[in-house]
């Protein structure tokens, strides 16, 4: 996307003082990044398209009050979809993905969801996505209704499973999990780490849904880049570390959770599918069949 430089760099010189060019760090669809070098180290701006523009709002409020766990906010301009952020270190993506890493990331992001909880119709009120149980089936049908970059009999598999899925969802519901924030691309790249502090970064993917939807990218991640098998203990270890915030009465619900959360974790794409066209949609929907493709191993039963 293009963001109005001009403008933006008198913004970022509102709020700090560049000791250097500022330079951008990368264009995506979804926004543009800046570095800004200053005496205290980079800072980064980030310009939000409008799939995303909730990001910056959110951003700010889960700051204010997590700030030992999430990117230090500098500035933020939500009519404009405009972030200010602290460096926060280094990716855990620079040292491979290692799981223990996730054995303290994890807890962390289960406290924040917790506590978020009670603002989730805050988060709603400002733009975040609304993927609660009760719209599911909805999505469900929505998602039938795409041109799916899936072979017809996979596209049959995602049809016939419309019914069972209302029923998962049904099923689900019975727990009485809370609505909370749902970062929704908890992978290696969005976990930042300095020295022992770790940091959850960029937000704009969220959604407010049932918590344990999130494991479902990270679980991805750590079979497809740590190479992880799915039977691997880590996974035990990791599911345990996540719930434990949550407490033991819940840890019944995650299979089930994780289960309508693949396919959750597909509507999320159908919305940010929406937004692309052309060489960019078709480099997205390579990405898109592996999440569809995923969803479907969860077809069964």
């Amino acid at each position: 996307m293009t963001v109005d430089r001009s403008a933006a760099e008198d913004w970022i010189r509102d709020h700090v003082q560049p000791i250097g060019p500022i330079e951008i760090a990368h264009e995506r669809p979804w926004s543009t990044v800046l570095r800004v070098p200053t005496a205290d180290g980079v800072a980064w701006f980030k310009a939000c398209a409008p799939i995303q523009a909730f990001e910056p709002a959110l951003t700010a409020a889960l700051f204010a009050r997590w700030p030992d766990r999430v990117p230090v906010v500098l500035a933020h301009d939500d009519d404009r979809a405009w972030l200010l952020l602290a460096d926060a270190g280094t990716p855990i993506s620079e040292r491979g993905n290692p799981p223990d890493a996730w054995l303290v990331a994890l807890p962390l992001y289960a406290e924040l969801q917790r506590g978020e909880a009670a603002h989730a119709l805050e988060h709603l009120a400002v733009g975040v996505p609304d993927l609660r149980l009760p719209t599911l089936t909805a999505r469900y049908e929505e998602l039938l209704r795409q041109d799916l970059p899936l072979e017809q009999e996979e596209s049959s598999w995602l049809g016939s499973f419309a019914t069972r899925f209302a029923e998962l969802c049904d099923e689900l519901a019975a727990y009485r999990l809370p609505d909370t924030i749902q970062h929704d691309d908890l992978h290696m790249k969005n976990i930042y780490a300095r020295g022992r502090r770790l940091r959850l970064l960029d937000w704009g993917d969220s959604s407010v849904s049932q918590p344990f939807a999130s494991p479902v990218v990270t679980f991805r991640f750590l079979e497809e880049v740590t190479g992880l098998l799915p039977g691997d203990p880590w996974f035990a270890r990791l599911r345990d570390a996540y719930l434990e915030p949550w407490g033991a009465e819940l840890a019944a619900a995650f299979p089930l959770a994780l289960r309508v959360g693949s396919f959750a974790h597909t509507f999320a794409w159908v919305r940010q599918r929406g937004a692309r066209s052309g060489q960019a949609r078709a480099d997205f929907d390579r990405e898109f069949a592996i999440v569809l493709r995923r969803a479907l191993a969860q077809v069964g039963d």
